[in-house]
């Protein structure tokens, strides 16, 4: 738009069409008030409407999100164990102040959760997270480890994981494990058997030792009579046919393995959780697993792929010592259930004891081979709780 200069004539008289004030006619005076004509908004598909008469939607209202929960700070985290009938672990966490006060659940943020990592390993399959929920109860966080999560062999160190902060170590509280004991058994429903059994590291930290094997063979009890060794066990997810057989391999690749027939036994008291018979045991120790990550030992096996849905079956073994020898190293004993099936390693995790090697020992024999020279022979559980046995030479010098 071009703006037009008014003013007044050198003679002093307004030009033709100017009032006195120096305005064009039907111009107010400077600084009197003006009433605005209406703005007009031309529709793109109607006519021009006053802006008065237009409809604008609201905006819509953003919802202003809550404030997250603030992170305790949280100081030496307890957490109790309880075990059910199907090998499933449950945590209930108790949380503390820096003052020793409990710090209450609707305080800890929703995203906590119970963290456990394998030790020594790294990848997708070496951590688990188990959220953390409020027990109306008591008030307290629990989370559920169940029977039907498989949980890769080894150990597991248990963290408590708040939002982004570091995960701390969480400490051992009270555990409840009877069920492991009282005849606890795993489920059939799957073709896997997985043990989770909670314990003291040496540091004083809470962490979970895990098992998965398929099948299984469970060693229950175990007798050392004269020179002979009689085994009672169960086998898990597999059938035990009249061709099943105890081998006895040796640790040296030198050596031939030891085939032994196995009888099937109706009425064995040999399920999990049972006190081996016979051989006299340490009292319980306090659990105090070594740090680190087992390694196999002797000749692991592939385990066969047969399911977990066939009934356990029990069996008597008797291994006489005589058959290992001569010799001086470590044989590892497996059950093969059958001539066409591979071998299972026998072993005992079917209780509430993490680590067999100190708790369960047994008593060694003094056996002649065929030139007369004296074996010491010992069965022992190995660091993964596997069942071996020992053949030394003893030095009839150094004895007498």
């Amino acid at each position: 738009m071009t703006l037009a200069l008014f003013g007044t004539s050198p003679s002093g008289v307004p030009p033709r069409g100017v009032s006195p004030h120096g305005m064009p006619h039907g111009m107010p005076p400077r600084g009197a008030a003006v009433a605005a004509p209406p703005l007009e908004v031309t529709s793109p598909s109607g006519p021009e409407l006053p802006v008065s008469e237009i409809s604008v939607p609201e905006a819509p209202v953003r919802a202003v999100p809550a404030p997250e929960t603030p992170v305790p700070e949280v100081h030496h985290p307890r957490v109790d164990c309880t075990a059910d009938s199907t090998v499933g672990l449950t945590f209930t966490v108790r949380l503390f102040g820096k003052d020793a006060k409990e710090i209450a659940a609707s305080q800890v943020p929703e995203s906590a959760a119970v963290l456990l990592r394998l030790r020594h390993q790294h990848g997708p399959d070496a951590s688990l997270r188990l959220p953390l929920s409020p027990v109306a109860a008591d008030g307290r966080l629990r989370a559920t480890l169940p029977s039907t999560t498989q949980l890769p062999e080894g150990r597991w160190d248990a963290y408590l994981s708040l939002a982004d902060e570091e995960p701390q170590r969480l400490l051992p509280g009270v555990h409840d494990l009877r069920a492991l004991v009282d005849g606890g058994s795993p489920s059939d429903a799957h073709a896997w058997l997985g043990v989770r059994i909670p314990y003291t590291t040496k540091n004083g930290n809470l962490a979970v030792r895990a098992w998965l094997r398929r099948p299984h063979a469970e060693a229950g009890t175990l007798r050392v009579e004269d020179g002979t060794m009689v085994l009672q066990g169960r086998l898990y997810g597999a059938r035990l046919t009249a061709t099943a057989s105890l081998e006895a391999l040796p640790r040296d690749a030198a050596a031939s393995p030891v085939r032994l027939p196995v009888r099937p036994d109706s009425g064995a008291d040999s399920g999990p959780g049972r006190a081996p018979e016979g051989p006299k045991t340490s009292s319980r120790a306090p659990e105090r697993a070594p740090e680190g990550l087992e390694t196999p030992e002797g000749p692991e096996g592939e385990p066969g792929d047969a399911d977990a849905r066939h009934a356990a079956r029990d069996f008597t073994v008797e291994l006489p010592f005589t058959s290992l020898l001569p010799g001086h190293q470590a044989w590892d004993l497996w059950l093969r259930p059958s001539a066409d099936e591979e071998p299972v390693r026998l072993a005992r995790i079917l209780d509430d004891i993490p680590d067999k090697k100190r708790i369960f020992t047994y008593p060694s024999r003094r056996v002649a081979d065929r030139d007369g020279a004296l074996h010491s022979v010992k069965p022992y559980y190995t660091i993964n709780n596997n069942l071996s046995v020992q053949v030394s030479t003893v030095d009839t010098q150094a004895a007498g």
